[in-house]
């Protein structure tokens, strides 16, 4: 079910203007990638978009993502409508926040891939859920569980126990690096 040309032209159009960091080639080359996610996903989707399993190894593959809990999240925070399918609109603003996102987009973008339960904060419980399996730099006397618990307490500005947009806001730019200890669901720079 190819798009007629015009139609094609349009959605090329509207998308260089939401999804901001890509240009029209760019865009083009991610529409056409993105049906042939479509053609490989021979689910009940076809046509509207590409399932969870061919997102998750596409992400695998062009990203060494390979943390399934966090490429579980990534793919909600895409899935904007929730349907269990990305669209190609889902998917081209996806990755302009996770390749070229600013440092707000980035920060929004891990906030939701975290909060778990869409309430608007992160708790303490739901970021270890996330982190366990990701922190891998310990040093060897520490328990990991302490890293975390220590990450946690330093995000939480107002000390009630969860991170809210204002705090995890705030850490990070106080510590960009912070950005990088939930990096298992950004892609590696190169």
């Amino acid at each position: 079910a190819a798009m007629s040309r015009k139609a094609g032209t349009f959605l090329v159009d509207s998308l260089i203007r939401s999804a901001k960091h890509f240009n029209k080639s760019e865009v083009e080359c991610l529409m056409k990638l993105f049906d042939t996610l479509v053609a490989k996903s021979s689910s009940h989707f076809a046509g509207a978009g590409f399932d969870r399993i061919v997102f998750r190894d596409t992400l695998h593959s062009a990203f060494g993502m390979t943390d399934d809990v966090m490429l579980d999240r990534v793919f909600s925070t895409f899935d904007k409508e929730n349907k269990g399918s990305i669209t190609v609109v889902e998917w081209v603003e996806g990755l302009a926040v996770l390749l070229r996102g600013t440092l707000e987009e980035k920060m929004k973008y891990c906030f939701r891939v975290y909060d778990l339960n869409g309430d608007g904060y992160i708790s303490k419980e739901e970021m270890f859920q996330m982190l366990k399996n990701s922190l891998l730099i310990q040093p060897a006397d520490e328990e990991p569980d302490e890293g975390i618990k220590d990450l946690v307490e330093i995000a939480d500005h107002d000390h009630d126990g969860k991170l809210s947009f204002e705090d995890f806001e705030k850490s990070v730019r106080d510590e960009n690096l912070l950005l990088e200890a939930f990096g298992p669901c950004l892609p590696d720079i190169k």
